[in-house]
């Protein structure tokens, strides 16, 4: 073998073996690596689909009960109460409309009326509430209804100026709880001092013949619900050779600008409910106001 031929052999195995050591050291290093990628994998625990959207919750601190609350003290002893304010045909006159009973269960009558100041404390029915109203300048009756006060001024006052007011004192009372009517026992042979504290006058009595018994159903269950819902309420006073006595209450009692057309409409329900079964030809209605 020559002399060159030696020098390329022993070069050949020169460049092999650094080859072989080059790659050892890169598996080593590659080996290494992985362990520590590996290792640092398995200390970092894996992020669920749950922890990633995990977010602080905010625990109630129960001791927050014992702190005065926004709205102030409590009203235990206190009903929520809403009141509606509703105009009537009366400019003159307000129906106030609370969410309870204003006349007391099973009273004698369905309405009161307090026209004085000494009307509203006076047996057998004063009411507190009707002289606190009685005593703003300017309001001169208060009707009590089933469920609803109507309270009527004066035609020179402005209602801007006393309906606050009023609202307020109707308010302050039925939020009390406070009875807005009491009853007391009157004296021996004193009369009523509010109108309409006696019995109904469209309650069925015996003594009455079959024609005043059909107005008094007329009057009780087509004409009463229509002027109760204006605020007022009817009396009946008598029936006397086709003549029909009634007396308006409430809201109705000063409206002088309806008093014909509800004359006109009682007349016209007694021709077609009750001349049938009666020889009057023609009827007439005596509404009796103030």
């Amino acid at each position: 073998m020559s002399a060159q031929q030696i020098s390329r052999s022993l070069l050949r195995r020169t460049v092999q073996r650094s080859q072989n050591l080059t790659a050892t050291i890169d598996t080593a290093r590659f080996t290494s690596a992985r362990r520590s990628i590996h290792y640092a994998r398995s200390s970092i625990s894996a992020i669920t689909p749950s922890q990633s959207r995990r977010r602080p919750v905010l625990h109630p601190n129960h001791q927050t009960s014992n702190l005065p609350k926004i709205n102030g003290p409590s009203t235990g002893n206190k009903r929520s109460i809403f009141i509606q304010t509703e105009s009537t045909p009366n400019p003159d006159a307000l129906k106030f409309l609370p969410n309870h009973r204003v006349l007391p269960e099973n009273f004698p009558t369905p309405f009161l009326e307090y026209l004085s100041p000494r009307s509203t404390l006076a047996p057998p029915h004063p009411s507190p509430l009707a002289a606190k109203l009685l005593n703003v300048e300017g309001v001169s009756s208060v009707f009590y209804g089933p469920d609803f006060i109507t309270v009527t001024k004066q035609s020179d006052v402005n209602w801007a100026h006393i309906k606050p007011e009023v609202f307020s004192l109707i308010t302050e009372v039925v939020t009390s709880g406070e009875p807005i009517v009491n009853t007391v026992e009157r004296t021996s042979g004193a009369q009523d001092a509010q109108e309409g504290g006696g019995e109904d006058t469209l309650s069925y009595n015996e003594e009455d013949d079959e024609v005043v018994g059909m107005i008094k159903e007329l009057l009780e269950t087509r004409i009463r619900p229509a002027i109760q819902e204006d605020g007022g309420d009817i009396e009946f006073r008598g029936f006397e050779n086709g003549i029909v006595l009634l007396k308006l209450r409430g809201a109705c009692r000063t409206c002088d600008s309806s008093t014909v057309t509800l004359k006109n409409g009682i007349e016209s329900m007694l021709m077609h409910y009750v001349s049938y079964t009666t020889p009057v030809i023609s009827w007439t209605v005596s509404l009796t106001l103030r």
